[in-house]
C-alpha cells in the first residue's frame, strides 16, 4: 500500500502524507530493504562505483536517498535528500523543491526514486541545481521502461530529457532488473510544460 502511495501521488502529497505519519516511511523502507535483499545486484552499487571512478571533489545530490547509504559509501560531499530525515545528515523535502542552490551540484542521483505522478518536476529541479555540463545518473526498475508491457519507451524518455536540456551520454540496459541512464546538462531547456513526458509504469505489488 505504501509503495503504491508513492508511485501514484504527487511529490507534495507524498511529502505531506509521510510527514503526518513518519512511521509509515520507516515501514516503507523496511519493506524496500527486504525487497532489495532479493536482488542479485544492486543499482546503488553501480552508482557508487561510478562515483569512485571519478574525482571525489565532485559535489553530489542524492534525490530520494533513503537511509543515506550513498553518502556513507563515497568520499564526495553528498547532499542526501528524502521525504523524511532518518538522521541529521538527511534533508527532508519534496524532491521538486529542494533547498539546494542553483548550479551548485556536479552530480545528481536518482536511484529507484523517480516515484510520483509529477516525476518530471523532480528532473526539472535536478536541472536547476546542476552546474553546466553536470551529470544526472538515473537507475530505475527495468519494467518501468518496457513499452511491450505497459512501460515507457526509453527513446521517448530520452527525447523528453533532451527537451529539458539534457543529452544522453550513456544508457545501460544489461541488467535484467534495472537500467541506468547517464545524462549531461546541456544548453537551454524548454518550459517543463512543453516537454512530452511518457508515463512511467508504477511498481505495484500484489496484495496478499
Amino acid at each position: 500500500m505504501l509503495n503504491e502511495k508513492l508511485y501514484t501521488s504527487s511529490g507534495d502529497d507524498a511529502f505531506r502524507f509521510f510527514n503526518e505519519d513518519p512511521s509509515a516511511f520507516d515501514c516503507y523502507h523496511a519493506g524496500y530493504q527486504e525487497q532489495m535483499s532479493r536482488w542479485p545486484s544492486q543499482p546503488l552499487d553501480v552508482i557508487i562505483n561510478w562515483l569512485k571512478q571519478h574525482s571525489n571533489s565532485l559535489i553530489v545530490a542524492d534525490f530520494g536517498c533513503g537511509s543515506g547509504k550513498l553518502a556513507k559509501s563515497v568520499n564526495n560531499q553528498v547532499y542526501s535528500l528524502d521525504l523524511i530525515a532518518f538522521d541529521e545528515t538527511i534533508i527532508a523535502c519534496n524532491m521538486a523543491h529542494t533547498p539546494l542552490k542553483t548550479q551548485s551540484i556536479d552530480v545528481v542521483v536518482f536511484c529507484l526514486s523517480l516515484m510520483g505522478t509529477d516525476y518530471s518536476s523532480f528532473l526539472n529541479e535536478a536541472h536547476r541545481v546542476l552546474k553546466p555540463r553536470g551529470t544526472l545518473l538515473i537507475a530505475e526498475v527495468r519494467s518501468r521502461f518496457d513499452p511491450l508491457n505497459g512501460g515507457a519507451d526509453p527513446a521517448q524518455f530520452i527525447k523528453a530529457m533532451s527537451s529539458l536540456g539534457f543529452s544522453c551520454a550513456r544508457k545501460d540496459f544489461s541488467n535484467k532488473l534495472f537500467l541506468v541512464f547517464e545524462f549531461s546538462k546541456q544548453g537551454l531547456k524548454r518550459k517543463l510544460q512543453q516537454c512530452k513526458w511518457p508515463s512511467l509504469k508504477p511498481c505495484i505489488y500484489k496484495r496478499r
